[in-house]
């Protein structure tokens, strides 16, 4: 399990650091054309498609590692009202969920990406598959993030470490 651990733990590090770096890289691409555009007077025509794809990127990244994390969204008013062996039973029905819709993201982005590939992008002149890539990768990540979760979970570890009451009804 630890090796496991590790690999996905440098999937997540890798993953935020590509959407932190697309984050950076949109915003100079914007302020780029923003310059261009209104001090130049000229027009950078492939800066918003591109800026698109790249928020693409991080918002889908980034979203992935927040389920490993657990910041994902979550309605948890029952588990108040339920013992510590219910309540994690409920957190391993709801990582099944969203490993399911990971896996959604991934089917279906996939079947988009191959309608899209043989158009070309016209102010970026590359496949539109490139459009869908973020979605089959983040459905990829949080396939393996929500597996490695319910992992976890079932060898009585902790699946977060920060500490939510999840980790306070393992220990």
């Amino acid at each position: 399990m630890l090796k496991v651990a590790t690999a996905t733990s440098f999937l997540a590090r890798a993953a935020l650091w590509i959407a932190g770096t697309g984050l950076v890289l949109m915003t100079a691409i914007i302020a780029a054309q923003v310059f261009f555009r209104y001090l130049l007077n000229s027009s950078l025509v492939w800066s918003e498609p591109a800026s698109v794809m790249i928020m693409g990127w991080f918002i889908f990244l980034g979203a992935a590692v927040g389920i490993r994390e657990g910041y994902h969204l979550s309605f948890d008013v029952l588990l108040y009202m339920v013992s510590d062996r219910t309540k994690l039973f409920f957190y391993s029905v709801s990582d099944l969920a969203v490993g399911c819709f990971g896996a959604g993201m991934i089917y279906y982005g996939w079947q988009l990406a191959m309608r899209t590939a043989g158009n070309k992008l016209p102010s970026l002149g590359i496949s539109g598959v490139f459009d869908f890539l973020p979605l089959v990768a983040g459905g990829a990540l949080v396939v393996i993030f929500s597996a490695e979760r319910i992992a976890r979970r079932a060898a009585g570890l902790p699946t977060s470490r920060f500490g939510d009451v999840e980790m306070e009804a393992e220990a």
